[in-house]
């Protein structure tokens, strides 16, 4: 009998809500957080209730704000913003490389924070951490060049961004915007991260940072966030559905924005014979349970290689290790080693649970399926936000998971007889972040990776959203605007020459810089 798994000694919600009481007492009250508009921590919105994908343990839910306070948190913004970008840049980065000091110093609570609110396994929230000071650090260190011949924006930069990587997404992009000599908005993802992002922004206040943050539902605020004449450019990361509204929007104002859209990443598999290779990658593309824009779900496979395909794949899907990330076999156990916990809520799971078991009744082939009795469990507790992985060969086309990206521990497989198939397939989404083809010779690679509508394509390796120098945008529908990652990312919020055609797709104009 597997051993009886207790909560590692430390970990529980209370005690990490403690300390952050202890750390951040300006932002925190014994039953909410708060929202910093105006350059303070003000007890206004209407703090809704929140629970832990984890295990269901109540947490800290968003202070909703209404339309009118968030116009004026974002009139207050341009006023900071009309400051701060005559504040000397040697002084900015000496503010922003505190900032990151003190984010380091704190660097295991906001993971604690990040396992809690949003799932993730200790060791990827830590790195989600590190990310965000490794990757701004970059930045401080190379902002001059970058910012050569280049000045802030005439309003501040508003940011909407999804609860899956609150520090490396959001937190990253918040302080290389105002490196940049802007101040920031940020709105808290509604599924979670609240308690992180506002430890974060603290962080950042108390060094002078002209940060706001605040809550509220897309609809109430988009407004304020989006439409408002104060706001300089939007920063957007999000579904496709939110994202068209906001690009819609923004092309009527004829506003700066960057838009980062879902699309369906796909891995092919043509001509190919490195099995061992494939079957040692497989259980990396289901970190974090595939909550990642950057996710591979779908494969598609040549079909007179799909047997030697999948006595490389089952054996890796079939090692994957699940359950509750802070689940230990005694108190002072390391912190268990998991690929994946939870999807972000019970009803994200009841979604994914309903898709497949309709691909299935539609005529989809379940290949693998994970159970609960594999994965790692404290004593009866809520388990109503796990997905164990599924894969599933030929989903129907009449299925969300044959044509959209499932974001979750589901993988689909597309058997393919020709090239031209291939390609079909591969494109099914009208656009994506990444793609990949693993194919023997690299004379195949060049012919066919052109055709792949992708921003980053891998020749047998899976790509990244990126760090520092590594450029990211995407092709059809998965993105709009600039394009950021290195010095992309300062050019898309600060203005250049006269005439200046940023990188990134435009409703006038297309200009895509090849990733490496």
């Amino acid at each position: 009998m597997p051993p009886t798994l207790t909560l590692k000694s430390g970990t529980a919600w209370a005690d990490a809500w403690q300390r952050c009481l202890t750390v951040a007492p300006e932002a925190f009250r014994d039953d909410r957080v708060l929202n910093l508009w105006n350059a303070a921590w003000q007890a206004d919105g209407r703090a809704l209730p929140a629970v832990s994908p984890v295990d269901g343990t109540p947490v800290a839910g968003p202070p909703r704000l209404d339309r009118a306070t968030a116009r004026q948190a974002v009139r207050a913004a341009l006023d900071q913003h009309r400051a701060w970008r005559h504040v000397p840049l040697p002084e900015r980065r000496a503010r922003v490389a505190a900032t990151l000091d003190a984010l380091a110093e704190h660097r295991d609570l906001l993971a604690l924070l990040l396992v809690w609110e949003i799932g993730k396994p200790w060791r990827l929230a830590r790195a989600d951490v590190d990310r965000a000071v490794d990757g701004v650090r970059w930045y401080v260190d190379g902002i001059d060049a970058m910012l050569d011949g280049r000045t802030p924006l005439d309003g501040p930069v508003s940011n909407i961004a999804s609860w899956n990587y609150p520090m490396s997404v959001l937190v990253h992009a918040l302080l290389v915007q105002a490196l940049a000599g802007n101040a920031v908005v940020a709105k808290t993802p509604t599924d979670g991260g609240v308690a992180c992002l506002t430890l974060a922004t603290v962080l950042a206040a108390r060094e002078g940072i002209p940060v706001t943050l605040v809550s509220g539902s897309g609809g109430e605020l988009s407004e304020a966030l989006v439409r408002a004449p104060e706001i300089g450019c939007v920063s957007f990361v999000g579904g496709r559905d939110t994202g068209a509204a906001v690009a819609t929007a923004v092309a009527d104002l004829g506003k700066r924005h960057i838009l980062e859209q879902e699309g369906l990443n796909t891995w092919g598999v043509w001509n190919f014979s490195d099995w061992d290779t494939l079957s040692a990658t497989v259980p990396k593309l289901f970190d974090y349970g595939k909550q990642r824009c950057t996710a591979y779900p779908r494969f598609v496979v040549q079909r007179s290689l799909f047997d030697a395909f999948l006595a490389a794949y089952l054996p890796a899907v079939r090692t994957l290790r699940t359950g509750h990330p802070l689940a230990v076999e005694h108190p002072d156990a390391p912190y268990p080693a998991l690929d994946f916990g939870p999807v972000i809520n019970a009803a994200k799971a009841k979604e994914l649970h309903d898709q497949v078991a309709e691909a299935i009744d539609r005529g989809a082939v379940p290949l693998h399926r994970g159970t609960p009795a594999d994965a790692r469990f404290l004593p009866g507790q809520d388990t109503s936000a796990y997905v164990q992985p599924v894969t599933l060969l030929n989903p129907p086309r009449s299925s969300p998971l044959h044509h959209a990206e499932p974001f979750g521990p589901v993988d689909t497989i597309v058997l393919v007889d020709t090239e031209a198939e291939l390609l079909a397939a591969m494109n099914a989404s009208n656009g994506a972040l990444v793609a990949t083809l693993s194919t023997d010779e690299r004379a195949t690679f060049d012919r066919l990776a052109p055709h792949i509508r992708a921003f980053k394509i891998g020749h047998g390796v899976p790509r990244s959203r990126g760090d520092r120098d590594e450029l990211f945008g995407g092709f059809g529908a998965s993105w709009h605007g600039a394009f950021v990652g290195g010095d992309l990312l300062v050019r898309a919020v600060t203005r250049g020459p006269a005439g200046e055609r940023l990188p990134g797709n435009f409703p006038d104009h297309q200009l895509v810089p090849r990733p490496t």
